[in-house]
């Protein structure tokens, strides 16, 4: 059985890292075999603390590193370079893991070794409030519909397995992308490689969703700048046309169709109205981003 790193590139999470490292301690995946690698992104909470306070809890490797923000790309660079493992698994602040994950997502890939990176399966969350509800619901249609297959939809880094030997064989993260996009980036990179990608491998895992209006801004706002620096960066990566808010309405009423034949819930109707909230705060970090960018060539930055 190979070994495994747990990488967990955090900011600002003492409110749910907690759940995250628990979820970890009780993997049923050999301990000896695990490590799990902390990067602090310059976090201005308790979240350092509260990694060093776990430290001595685990049975397993840990290194911790911290540093002031860097974005990203670098932190996730950090991980990538101090690996021991065969396989990357990233585990998000606000992500927390059925006992099974970390062996069910190496299982899947030792199976399959032309895979270089597998997307596990959103769970769905019993009590949560609405919104938390509809953004969680969403990632769950999105499995329904096109899980359990290769595919060249954008996975993400959290509830992932990276094949160690694919991401250092495209040389890493990018680093100069300091937001958000720098996984749709080096997906992209690895699939030209020849690597395949899976969504919807036979792992499960759970993602604590934003709870106000306000903080569902601000995330697909950010999401948008990103995905600026991706977009400009290669054209290729994704097409434009998917994130217009029209384009997230239909996507919700089709999204909204499927969560409903499988649960029988009213309220996932809302969803064309969700999608397009999000793809209209995506839209102006978009064009926020590529502002800045447009202003910084012309004072010569």
């Amino acid at each position: 059985m190979p070994i495994v790193t747990i990488g967990v590139c955090v900011r600002n999470c003492a409110s749910t890292i907690r759940k995250a490292i628990e979820s970890i301690i009780v993997q049923d995946y050999p301990h000896e075999l695990m490590e799990v690698i902390f990067v602090d992104d310059g976090s201005e909470d308790k979240t350092l603390s509260i990694i060093n306070e776990y430290k001595s809890k685990m049975d397993i490797r840990v290194k911790i590193f911290h540093h002031k923000w860097r974005g990203l790309g670098f932190s996730r660079n950090v991980v990538v370079k101090n690996s021991s493992g065969k396989y990357i698994i990233w585990v998000d602040g606000d992500m927390f893991l059925p006992k099974d994950h970390v062996r069910k997502q190496v299982e899947f890939m030792e199976k399959n070794p032309k895979v270089g990176i597998a997307k596990a399966r959103y769970g769905v969350l019993n009590n949560e409030k609405l919104l938390s509800f509809l953004d969680n619901i969403g990632y769950v249609a999105v499995d329904f519909l096109y899980g359990g297959r290769f595919t060249s939809r954008p996975l993400g880094t959290g509830g992932s397995i990276y094949r160690v030997g694919a991401v250092r064989m495209v040389g890493g993260f990018d680093n100069s992308i300091n937001g958000v996009g720098e996984d749709i980036d080096v997906e992209f990179r690895i699939r030209k490689k020849g690597w395949l990608l899976f969504l919807g491998s036979p792992a499960v895992f759970y993602e604590c969703r934003r709870r106000s209006i306000l903080s569902l801004w601000q995330e697909n706002f950010w999401h948008g700048c990103g995905g600026y620096q991706v977009w400009r960066k290669c054209k290729e990566t994704f097409a434009l046309y998917k994130m217009i808010p029209l384009a997230g309405f239909i996507a919700g009423a089709w999204y909204a169709v499927t969560a409903y034949k499988a649960m029988r819930l009213k309220k996932v109707f809302l969803l064309p109205f969700h999608y397009s909230f999000k793809r209209i705060a995506w839209c102006l970090g978009f064009i926020s981003s590529q502002i800045h960018h447009k202003n910084n060539l012309s004072t010569g930055r």
